[in-house]
């Protein structure tokens, strides 16, 4: 996208500060953490800067990207910002069609993206990318700040939503983001290493039904939909622990969303489903609830950075909303768990970034009820055989075996 040259010179800016040794910052860098956070502070006063103690874990929440999580660090200004930004569409000020793929490592979405329930296309719409269009209250439309303290943000925002189907929804969304100190990272990692260094926070997900009706499968459900946006490399792998083959029941992996991801992109086993991460080919991958686990991973082997996402999984649930594009015969037969991984279509892309994805199950909200989803982002580096213990003891592999 050309952004115009006033925009290119304001990204040349932020990487221009020096020391008193004549070179460039550590964290002036494209790629720190400083470099982002001055980036979209620029262009968002209001940014939301959470960290720990010591200054090293933090993160940027954004209340006009609807509470959307935008990046973190585990090692301060000068260490790797995590999320995927798109900078260029950040700095030129303008809406895209479609969709505002603005980055972020976690936003708030909700489901279903396709079928006759679908808020992402009008009433009686066909499902083709002309008519596709993310709901404004999820894309441009920000979230009000309620509440914020050094380690925590909380937003709510009234929406009114139509489906395909001409149902209207409406609801009350409220999202808090918590940076959790290092004592509750080891805790959720399964380690006790002092050699690692980590970030990790945790979002509370809620959307109420604040209309006079029911949310029923006749008419369409809502779901929460996490998702992230992840800097892609040739050496990351995304990992998905599941229940394959006899190991799980009913309905198995979709790998067809954007045309099958070929097999050279994706190796699947009874216990690990295996999918490239390099930002190259468009693809994504759907696991239903009754073969998904609560946890999903991706590891680059460059950096030696392992993430892991955990999440919400009701015990029991088989309710959750199809997203697929197409008139569906069982629209409540969707993934509680998706990978999607960016590419060029049509000679355009979105960016070099992949999502890890988690769903809430359909939402069977009488007026007044509230329906919750957490979803919990750890990025970790260190040792790599403290890495390796980690991930055998979350993800039941080790990080030799976490490859294509």
């Amino acid at each position: 996208m050309d952004m115009g040259m006033a925009a290119l010179g304001a990204l040349a800016a932020l990487a221009c500060g020096q020391g008193n040794t004549g070179r460039p910052n550590q964290d002036t860098l494209p790629g720190s953490f400083g470099y982002d956070a001055r980036f979209l502070n620029q262009y968002h006063p209001d940014a939301i800067t959470l960290e720990d103690e010591a200054g090293k874990a933090k993160l940027i929440v954004l209340p006009a990207y609807q509470g959307r999580v935008m990046t973190s660090t585990a090692t301060g200004d000068t260490g790797t910002s995590f999320g995927w930004i798109n900078h260029a569409l950040i700095a030129s000020g303008t809406f895209t069609p479609h969709m505002n793929a603005f980055g972020g490592e976690e936003r708030f979405w909700l489901g279903p993206e396709g079928g006759q329930f679908s808020i992402y296309f009008p009433p009686g719409a066909d499902f083709s990318f002309e008519h596709w269009q993310v709901p404004a209250y999820i894309d441009t439309i920000p979230f009000k700040l309620v509440r914020k303290d050094k380690g925590s943000a909380s937003f709510e925002k009234d929406m009114q939503l139509t489906n395909q189907s001409g149902t209207s929804f409406q609801l009350t969304v409220h999202r808090t983001v918590t940076l959790l100190p290092r004592d509750q990272v080891l805790s959720h990692l399964s380690s006790t290493a002092e050699d690692i260094e980590a970030v990790g926070f945790e979002t509370d997900n809620q959307i109420t039904n604040t209309g006079s009706n029911t949310w029923e499968k006749q008419s369409g459900m809502l779901s929460i939909w996490i998702l992230s946006m992840l800097r892609a490399s040739p050496s990351t792998t995304i990992l998905i622990p599941w229940k394959g083959g006899a190991h799980g029941s009913g309905p198995t992996l979709t790998d067809d969303y954007f045309g099958k991801v070929p097999s050279d992109r994706l190796r699947v086993t009874d216990a690990h489903i295996f999918m490239a991460a390099d930002g190259n080919h468009r693809g994504k991958i759907g696991i239903p609830p009754g073969r998904a686990l609560p946890r999903a991973a991706s590891y680059d082997s460059a950096s030696g950075v392992l993430t892991i996402a955990q999440f919400t999984l009701p015990t029991g649930a088989r309710d959750y909303v199809n997203s697929q594009w197409k008139q569906q015969d069982d629209p409540f037969r969707g993934d509680a768990v998706n990978a999607y991984n960016d590419g060029p279509i049509d000679g355009k892309q979105m960016g070099k970034f992949y999502e890890l994805e988690s769903s809430s199950p359909a939402a069977a909200l009488a007026p007044g009820q509230t329906l919750v989803h957490k979803h919990r982002t750890l990025h970790v580096k260190g040792p790599k055989a403290s890495i390796d213990r980690i991930a055998r003891q979350l993800l039941g592999v080790g990080l030799e075996a976490i490859h294509l």
